[in-house]
């Protein structure tokens, strides 16, 4: 092969990236995301509103709390509204192993009840909970709990988007229905405004990180509490209820 042939395959190639890459760039900042100084994805209204918004001492009374997606009586006199992420690991570990316990003990008898509330913070974990809202209703918990046990399987791999899309075909989203729920500008958009009013209005600053709501009032939990924490709390909720 000729020098001159060489460097025209070369340069076609190099233009190629190029414009893959700036088509990349902007698909992703309309979906909230942006490259930081660390090379990493990162949600564009999170990364500056963690920086500006200092965290509330107080939950504004009038807040309006999400409400999609609930396990337990909708009278339970106690919410926990846990703020998560697909992709956050301390965030698998409370779902799947201190969960089933609130469950067992308070929710299932109408003491309290959960909303999840999810909280993404990368590329991948958007793309799961784009999905996630795109299986049907009545599987939204069980795909959670798939997605959490799978973590690292779809997290770290090459292609998570690719991987993901499996697991939906199993909660009965067909791939051409997937493709089309990962470009919903709509939901999109409805999951980074949620998460950021989570940062500016509650004063979350990672996940998971959870709302205690009661009667009382709402306070906010953050980090992975134990499961002596979380008794103690709805004990004292319950009590004053």
């Amino acid at each position: 092969m000729k020098f001159e042939n060489i460097i025209k395959k070369v340069s076609g190639f190099i233009a190629a990236f190029v414009v893959f890459f700036l088509a990349a760039g902007f698909y992703l900042s309309v979906k909230g995301f942006e490259m930081n100084e660390n090379g990493e994805l990162v949600l564009v209204n999170a990364a500056y509103a963690a920086e500006e918004a200092p965290a509330p001492k107080v939950i504004p009374a009038n807040y309006v709390m999400p409400e999609s997606h609930v396990i337990g009586d909708s009278s339970a006199p106690v919410t926990i509204y846990e703020y998560s992420s697909f992709g956050c690991f301390h965030c698998a570990d409370f779902h799947l192993n201190t969960l089933p316990k609130i469950k067992e003990k308070y929710i299932d008898n109408g003491q309290v009840r959960l909303v999840f509330v999810p909280f993404p913070i990368d590329r991948a974990s958007m793309s799961a909970t784009m999905l996630a809202e795109c299986v049907p209703a009545d599987k939204y918990f069980a795909f959670t709990d798939l997605l959490f046990k799978k973590q690292r399987e779809w997290g770290m791999s090459r292609d998570p988007e690719k991987v993901l899309k499996q697991y939906a075909a199993l909660s009965g989203v067909p791939a051409e229905k997937a493709e089309t729920c990962l470009k919903n500008d709509t939901v999109a958009q409805e999951i980074l405004q949620t998460r950021q009013d989570g940062i500016t209005q509650l004063g979350i600053q990672g996940t998971p990180s959870f709302v205690i709501s009661s009667a009382a009032g709402k306070e906010l939990l953050a980090g992975a509490p134990t499961m002596e924490k979380l008794e103690e709390i709805f004990t004292q909720k319950l009590a004053n209820n």
